[in-house]
């Protein structure tokens, strides 16, 4: 059948499609149904059991720490997009960027951009997304403590493999990666 959109199909009686959910247009839709047990209610940490209020509690290589300042420290995200994705987090337990303090805002953005230079740096990346996701709603996997997102991006790291093969490929270690960035981090940042 040529005619896209007619009411009927080799003789069986469909809907138009201008009428359906999901009609064309200008966006492109990446299912990802893996993800919705980041969002789903119920999965969101109290402060005493939250990961990156825990984090700092624990060496660096253990929690992938791999730069701590006075208000906020980087890590490696545990489930990361792409090899080197960072989180930048603030110590204190808290949901929105509108809550921290000026302090925590001027050093969550020094770190952001001393990330970007190091992973830029040792990793040769082309971009990075950067962002935050802030309350559920809005997709935040712990919505409950703040966080940025910086991942980096190459101009050839599209690919099918996740949504063929359910699978991500990731072609470094969570450890060496966290050490490179690290060992790269300038010591006065």
């Amino acid at each position: 059948m040529s005619n896209y959109g007619a009411d009927e199909f080799e003789g069986i009686q469909t809907d138009v499609s201008s009428e359906l959910a999901g009609v064309p247009d200008a966006f492109q839709r990446l299912w990802t149904p893996h993800r919705l047990v980041y969002i789903q209610d119920g999965q969101q940490p109290d402060e005493h059991s939250c990961p990156f209020c825990r984090a700092p509690e624990l060496s660096d290589e253990q929690s992938l720490i791999v730069a701590r300042g006075e208000h906020a420290y980087v890590l490696l995200n545990l489930y990361p997009y792409n090899s080197g994705h960072l989180l930048v987090c603030p110590y204190r337990h808290i949901a929105t960027y509108d809550q921290a303090t000026p302090e925590e805002v001027a050093e969550i953005g020094e770190l952001t951009q001393t990330a970007m230079r190091v992973v830029q740096d040792v990793s040769r990346c082309d971009g990075f997304n950067i962002g935050m996701n802030q309350g559920r709603i809005a997709g935040a996997g712990i919505a409950e403590h703040l966080h940025q997102h910086i991942v980096p991006r190459w101009a050839l790291d599209a690919n099918f493999f996740p949504i063929i093969a359910k699978t991500k490929a990731l072609p470094r270690l969570l450890g060496e990666v966290r050490q490179e960035i690290a060992d790269a981090w300038p010591a006065s940042a």
